[in-house]
């Protein structure tokens, strides 16, 4: 994972590419058959492995090679793209974050008092407190998702090394007073409502 403007260094790519090898080499030995049906030729290996390592960028190569493994181990037939992904994302819940998808349609469902709702991790709140509870309500674009999913992977980075997320209750001494019934009812009536 990188930190937000940086790019990955050459090492991390040449063990990103050295992991992308991998995966196909496993699927060919695993897949013999089914393999060649679907990667024969030099051009279809080229550009299957160009289209996976593009889908999979933002996986680590550790997380790439336990992904392979656990579906070697569980599939009868060669995995799709998606079956990868898939098992990329199983194995990194496992850190006990939610995927990025998750959080933020966590973020989005939620309502006031945020620091009152029931969060799966503290890390959804933050993320979402620091995007703008309005930008989240109000427009569900793939630009507030991917400003999202930078928040939240530079949170994770944080947390990881130690950072400490913790949400402030802001629910006051005093208690709230019940709803005004009789009020609520003229209102009503008064808007036709």
């Amino acid at each position: 994972m990188t930190i937000l403007g940086q790019k990955k260094s050459t090492s991390t790519r040449d063990n990103f590419i050295k992991a992308i090898d991998s995966l196909f080499l496993k699927l060919e030995l695993a897949y013999h058959y089914q393999f060649y049906k679907v990667f024969g030729t030099d051009e279809k290996l080229k550009e299957g492995k160009k289209l996976w390592a593009i889908s999979l960028k933002n996986q680590t190569p550790e997380t790439l090679l336990e992904a392979i493994e656990s579906v070697v181990m569980s599939q009868s037939y060669l995995p799709t793209l998606t079956d990868l992904m898939k098992a990329c994302d199983e194995i990194k819940k496992r850190d006990g974050f939610p995927t990025v998808e998750e959080a933020y349609m966590e973020a989005r469902r939620s309502y006031q008092p945020r620091s009152e709702f029931g969060w799966s991790h503290p890390i959804v709140y933050f993320s979402g407190k620091k995007i703008g509870w309005n930008n989240l309500n109000e427009r569900d674009s793939k630009e507030n998702f991917n400003a999202f999913r930078k928040i939240f992977n530079a949170l994770k980075i944080d947390l990881l090394n130690g950072k400490n997320l913790e949400i402030k209750s802001t629910e006051n001494s005093q208690k709230r007073k019940p709803l005004n019934k009789k009020l609520f009812k003229k209102l009503r009536k008064k808007h036709n409502v």
